[in-house]
């Protein structure tokens, strides 16, 4: 006789992955409360550029057709959160330009300040962005830029 764990009627991943979204929420409504970031902290925000819900500017989208990372750290303006997501608006070289991002479209959450980080799986039926084989190297920062890879944050 073997014994299987029987498949379960009840989404708990999915139910994790969402409640793991709320923290991303929780902490971006205490820092709208508290007029902004408390000490050094600062958070890298990952997310696919063409989940349902995702409002950027098309120069964005064209250069980061699947996925990017925004910084929140010392400029930032209007930043607004509900139950769906949030919107934020953050300078490009220079060429401020505002975010709309649901939580839903939301792949990573890190704060190195206190070296915290959240990476969320996609939500069921959505396809997953497989990395290349071999990784290139990382494209260089342009100086002012607010996007950055996460790759020395993720857990090898």
């Amino acid at each position: 006789m073997t014994e299987s764990t029987p498949d379960s009627l009840i989404p708990y991943d999915e139910i994790v992955q969402d409640a793991l979204r709320n923290v991303v929420r929780t902490v971006l409504e205490r820092i709208d409360a508290d007029g902004g970031l408390p000490g050094a902290h600062h958070f890298y925000i990952a997310f696919r550029t063409r989940a349902p819900g995702v409002d950027i500017p098309r120069h964005l989208m064209e250069r980061y057709p699947e996925e990017m990372t925004i910084v929140i750290q010392h400029r930032y303006w209007d930043l607004a959160i509900d139950d769906e997501g949030f919107q934020i608006g953050l300078s490009f070289n220079q060429v401020p330009a505002k975010l709309r991002i649901p939580f839903a479209a939301v792949t990573g959450f890190v704060d190195p300040a206190v070296n915290f980080a959240l990476q969320f799986a996609p939500k069921e039926g959505e396809a997953t962005v497989l990395p290349d084989p071999e990784p290139e190297p990382p494209a260089p920062i342009e100086p002012g830029s607010n996007v950055v890879t996460l790759d020395r944050f993720r857990k090898k």
